[in-house]
Order: structure tokens, then sequence, then C-alpha cells
């Protein structure tokens, strides 16, 4: 039996996914004849979770939480990620599928439980379906803002084209080595591609603005999780921010554990260390980095997700 899907299409952005251009992998497949390119996600928008999440940064989560949505899928192939249940391998049963409105409703329920921001997490190849959805939860009532939580291998051009419709950009800058974006995502150009992502970020929303509880509005705040043994590839990437504007706000993650096929590679077979983060961390402030968010590295087990559970977060 051959699959509908539910795709919007009057005016869309997403007649743009028959010749699938979302992010710089440039699969150029049609993807709504039902074909798939890297990411392995036809134009069917594919959910792997929704809710509240309260183990972001405390400028999202608040004290209400982040409205979580899960896209299933990614642009990358992360050898340690630690979403790969839903990114990689798809193990949370069947992802369900949504039409453009049904994923609107999903964000104004979760608007209606209270969630302080709704939070787009691995949206690059979905960009166009997320626009349309966005567009149409506006429509209905969508008031708080709106998070793109990014791996951040993004198209430049698809990133201009939603511009206005994404209040908080959340990118990671993982490398600034293509050596590593190779070797452990299987992205040849990641260092190339990266510096372009956060300065059109920065020039859409400016850097981060919180309100008077400290929750965040509109802006810029980029995470960076230090990789064990990869300190330089870190001073690398901070060394950028500090260039791009030393008033950017950063998340220097410490959570990095061996999850999924790291355990096959060594020097990431294990965890990270005190004196390898403290290192980082100095680096930071030495670069005038000092709008940051640090972790204990007790986070390494406690931010874990576990997909396979209907609360997957700890």
């Amino acid at each position: 039996m051959q699959e509908v899907y539910y795709i919007d299409m009057n005016d869309s952005l997403t007649n743009q996914l028959s010749n699938c251009l979302c992010c710089p992998r440039e699969c150029g497949i049609d993807r709504l004849a039902g074909k798939v390119g890297f990411c392995r996600i036809p134009a069917a928008i594919r959910i792997s979770h929704v809710g509240l999440h309260f183990g972001e940064e405390p400028a999202l989560s608040g004290t209400k939480g982040s409205g979580t949505i899960f896209f299933t899928g990614c642009n990358l192939r992360c050898v340690f990620c630690q979403n790969f249940q839903i990114s990689q391998e798809f193990k949370k049963g069947n992802p369900r599928t949504l039409s453009v409105e049904e994923l609107a409703s999903e964000m104004l329920s979760l608007q209606g439980q209270g969630a302080h921001n709704i939070n787009f997490v691995s949206p690059s190849h979905m960009i166009f379906q997320m626009a349309d959805a966005i567009q149409a939860a506006k429509e209905k009532g969508l008031v708080i803002p709106v998070v793109y939580n990014t791996n951040g291998y993004d198209s430049l051009d698809a990133l201009r084209q939603i511009r206005g419709l994404v209040d908080i950009y959340l990118p990671d800058i993982k490398y600034l080595d293509n050596g590593l974006g190779k070797k452990f995502s299987a992205v040849d150009d990641y260092a190339e591609v990266i510096p372009g992502v956060l300065r059109e970020m920065l020039d859409q929303v400016g850097h981060l603005e919180m309100d008077e509880n400290g929750v965040a509005t509109r802006g810029l705040l980029v995470r960076h999780l230090v990789l064990p043994g990869e300190l330089e590839n870190s001073r690398r990437c901070l060394s950028f921010l500090a260039e791009l504007s030393t008033d950017t706000l950063l998340s220097i993650m410490s959570q990095y554990s061996p999850q999924y096929k790291a355990c096959d590679h060594p020097g990431i077979n294990r965890r990270l260390t005190v004196e390898e983060y403290d290192e980082i961390i100095d680096y930071a402030l030495d670069l005038g980095l000092e709008n940051a968010f640090i972790q204990e590295l007790e986070s390494q087990e406690h931010y874990l997700p576990d997909f396979t559970k209907d609360k997957p977060f700890r």
C-alpha cells in the first residue's frame, strides 16, 4: 500500500521538498514522492516525542518546562549521539506522522500546558514543514517563543526563508575541524558551514534576551559539547565564538559519555574528565566568553534520555 504524505501544499514552503535542498547536503531528491536522502525521512512530518522538558538550560526550561518536539531522523550521523534511538535507529516504535495542522495543534497544546517556549529538536531536515506549522499555530493563537534547536548543519538559504518565524536559535558548534566532522558525524564540510550559520542566526535574532524571571524571549544561545581528547577542537570553536562576539551566550556542556557507537572509536570511548572540562572553561574565560552556562560532570548520566519510555527524561 502506498504511503500517504500529510503535507499542506497551498503556497507552501514545503513545495521545495520535491527537490530537497533543506540542508547543506542538498540531496535533491523528491521527498514528496516518498523518496529519502541522507536523513532517511520523506516529506511526511515524523515526530518521536512531544512533551515538557525540564533539563534544558535554565533560560529555556525555566520553572514550567520547555515544550519540546523531537523530529525523527537527522542530517548527521554522530557516533556519540545521545538521541540515537530516534535520530539514527528509530527504536521508539513507529514515529507519529502528522499533518501541518496537527503539528500546529501540538504546539498549541504545549502552550496550554504552560510551556515557556516551543522547542523544535533536530529540525534541519524538516525546516519547511516546521515553518508551515509555526505559521498555522500563530494564526490560531501561539504567542510563546519558538526555539530552533539544531546540530548547526543548516542551509543558509533555508534559514533566510524562515526569518521572522524563529525567536530563539539554539545551535551546536560541534567542530571546527573537518577531519573530526567526517570521522564522528559523516559530514565533510561542517567547519565551513557552521560559521556562516551562526552569523546568520545572530543577525536574525541578536543576543539572547531574557524576561524578569530569567526565561529567554529572543536571541542566540550556542551549545558546545566538549569531547574527550579533542580539546584543540574545543579551543577552535570557542575562539570563533569570541571573534563572533564575546557577548554570545554559550552553553559549555560536560555531559559527554560514550553512547551509541562511540565505544568503537579510540579517544572518545571514555567519559570526559574534570581536568579536561575545567581546562576548556578556563580557556573560555580567558577569551572573554563570560556569559556561559556550565555543568557539573554528574550531568554525564543525569541528562541521558531513554526514548523507549513515555517520559524519556529523568
